[in-house]
């Protein structure tokens, strides 16, 4: 079987230097709050160009906490609308809706599925207060037209970056560009954790204190309590991890990118519609990280039963797109037919830093074989 991402075997190249880290903080006595959790967030800082790393819980609280901060800093209130691409994965969305904002789902570009400027530029209202910008898939929104439609409209900017570390636009990493950004490093992805764990990055000084606090039960200084705060912290053990992972980052995307050279370059099937085609975006190859590599095919299911039966794995990011959720049952009906194709027909190849060339030649030659075999 060619596995979808094999974490194992991305761990295992780096397991002394982990088991070391492991050792380091269970030997120091102190698991919370330490010296581990402020080296990577130095670390983490400096590689996203931002002034600020504040380690939390997971990716979704990264976006939550960010929002409430704001709201406790008077910059958003209840009601208040956010901007957020419809096919995003519903992490995004819960966010805003646990913050008791609204959630304004826009159409994606077709070409990158990520935020299409004009169209968020239709859908601000006197209500907008924020444009989550989503990097989908581990490409980075086309934020230099982004910030300036934020900027003519005075709207906060908060970057989604949980599939795109390292992805960059005009020399700019993800997690620089907006007012914050929130960071998952869940395992499976381009720097994942070996658990849940997750960190905002910003150059907002009171936003950076105001979101200290509230990961810490609202407070700077214990059992004074600012804020009713919450218990999502990034741990030490977590931390130290990510610090001996962050070194290999680069590396790994580079091994990404060339797996998805291959794809692009061997990929010849006329029903496969691969990412990136020329001509489609301002964007080029080096500023996506590949996180997953996502063709559309409009017989998807039927293609991956014929890739599972030539023991290739792959997955579907995401089956059901937020706005047919039965969460958010009670929103009003809408159509998002652009979203709702995407949903239908995408699936997502294996892809890894430690695809082997004849596994990579293995899966482009079944989807090249797939039409022969109806």
């Amino acid at each position: 079987m060619i596995s979808f991402l094999d974490l194992k075997k991305i761990n295992a190249a780096i397991r002394n230097e982990l088991i070391e880290s492991c050792t380091r903080v269970i030997d120091s006595g102190w698991y919370i709050g330490g010296t581990e959790l402020a080296d990577f967030e130095r670390q983490f800082a400096q590689y996203t160009g931002s002034r600020h790393c504040i380690g939390v819980a997971n990716g979704l609280d990264a976006l939550n906490l960010t929002l409430r901060a704001w709201k406790e800093l008077g910059r958003l209130k209840e009601g208040d609308e956010v901007i957020v691409p419809a096919n995003t994965y519903i992490a995004s969305i819960l966010a805003i809706t646990e913050n008791r904002l609204i959630p304004v789902l826009v159409e994606p570009d077709p070409a990158t599925y990520n935020l299409d400027p004009q169209r968020v530029e239709a859908a601000i209202t006197p209500r907008t207060r924020v444009i989550m910008a989503v990097h989908l898939y581990g490409q980075l929104c086309e934020m230099p037209a982004l910030m300036a439609v934020a900027g003519r409209n005075n709207l906060l900017v908060l970057e989604d970056s949980a599939q795109a570390h390292g992805a960059s636009f005009d020399g700019r990493r993800a997690g620089s560009w907006g007012d914050a950004s929130g960071f998952s490093f869940y395992p499976g992805k381009n720097l994942g954790a070996l658990g849940d764990a997750g960190a905002v990055t910003t150059n907002d000084d009171e936003l950076a204190d105001t979101i200290k606090a509230l990961r810490n039960y609202g407070s700077h200084e214990k059992y004074k309590n600012l804020y009713q705060g919450v218990n999502s912290r990034l741990d030490e053990l977590q931390a130290a991890m990510l610090s001996v992972k962050l070194k290999y980052l680069d590396e790994q995307t580079k091994q990404r990118r060339n797996v998805a050279q291959m794809y692009l370059d061997g990929i010849t099937n006329p029903s496969i519609k691969l990412p990136l085609q020329a001509g489609t975006c301002a964007l080029t190859l080096e500023s996506h990280v590949w996180h997953v590599f996502v063709i559309r095919c409009e017989r998807r299911n039927e293609l991956q039963q014929y890739l599972a039966g030539h023991a290739i794995q792959t997955i579907i990011h995401y089956p059901v797109p937020a706005h047919q959720q039965q969460a958010y049952k009670d929103w009003e009906p809408k159509n998002y037919p652009l979203t709702e194709a995407i949903h239908q027909q995408v699936l997502s190849l294996p892809m890894s830093p430690v695809m082997t060339l004849q596994e990579i030649e293995t899966v482009i030659a079944a989807i090249n074989n797939f039409a022969c075999e109806e």
